[in-house]
């Protein structure tokens, strides 16, 4: 299993997604994910002996900088230095990090079936790759079409992803390349995201109780909540009649600038006023 490396919230996905009880349109901070070098693989060797470190290719080490050093907000060459490298460099140990950048720059140019192609490639190779359940995980329920006849199909595969990326992300063991910090930020952030994506799938599916358990885990002691998880767990609590407390998550919704500010505020009184 790998380890994700941070994401940088520099780039931004604007889309409109069809709720229960409205349209809205949502920006989410996404996900450019740096560079990760991943570890050399185990040799067959004798355990009591050293392991000789694997032959490196200075064509190949000068590439891979290369095609990390590009800005993620560079999706086009990212992704053409990134289908390069993994032609020209068949079972590198690479091939995971390269991967995984290219994933987050599709997820970026709103390329979907490139972004779905090759995180199923991936995690054929790797079911346990966090970064890759995570993201598929999440992308699904926004990106949810209720005349798709394959929607049911699709949330099943969503939730099952982030139920396993938060079963990895309870036992993962901290990367040598990252302080504790660095691993506890890192770790919570995945975890925000994952339950957000669980949250949302279930909400979808209109299992308003699962949802509301999710989105409190998403939000609760999050210092910066997203606003949609707290609409849709807003919407989600008066769907159980739990009017009060939906008031409460409007409210908070409301104090985030963007789209969903007014809205919030007016479900905020509608909440509070029902009876």
């Amino acid at each position: 299993m790998k380890f994700l490396s941070t994401r940088n919230p520099a780039i931004f996905l604007v889309a409109l997604f069809a709720f229960t009880a409205a349209e809205v349109c949502y920006v989410q901070a996404a996900i450019a994910q740096q560079a990760q070098t991943p570890a050399a693989p185990s040799g067959t060797q004798d355990k009591s002996a050293p392991v000789p470190p694997p032959k490196v290719n200075p064509k190949e080490e000068a590439d891979y900088k290369a095609f990390a050093a590009v800005s993620p907000s560079d999706t086009s060459k990212k992704i053409q230095l990134g289908q390069q490298f993994l032609q020209n460099y068949p079972g590198t140990r690479y091939q995971e990090a390269v991967g995984n950048q290219m994933v987050n720059a599709y997820y970026s140019k709103q390329d979907w079936d490139n972004f779905y192609s090759l995180s199923d490639k991936l995690i054929e190779k790797d079911p346990d790759d966090v970064d890759v359940l995570t993201v598929v995980g999440w992308v699904i329920p926004h990106l949810y079409n209720a005349d798709d006849p394959n929607k049911d199909k699709k949330l099943s595969k969503a939730e099952s992803y982030e139920k396993h990326a938060i079963e990895l992300l309870t036992t993962i063991q901290k990367p040598a390349n990252l302080t504790d910090a660095q691993f506890a930020e890192a770790k919570s952030q995945k975890l925000i995201e994952a339950h957000s994506g669980l949250g949302l799938t279930y909400f979808r599916q209109q299992d308003f109780e699962n949802a509301t358990k999710e989105l409190r885990l998403a939000t609760t002691d999050n210092p910066m909540p997203d606003a949609t998880d707290l609409y849709v767990l807003g919407v989600s609590l008066q769907q159980s009649s739990h009017n009060p407390e939906a008031a409460d998550v409007f409210n908070k919704c409301a104090q985030i600038p963007g789209v969903l500010q007014d809205r919030c505020k007016q479900s905020a009184n509608d909440a509070k006023n029902a009876k």
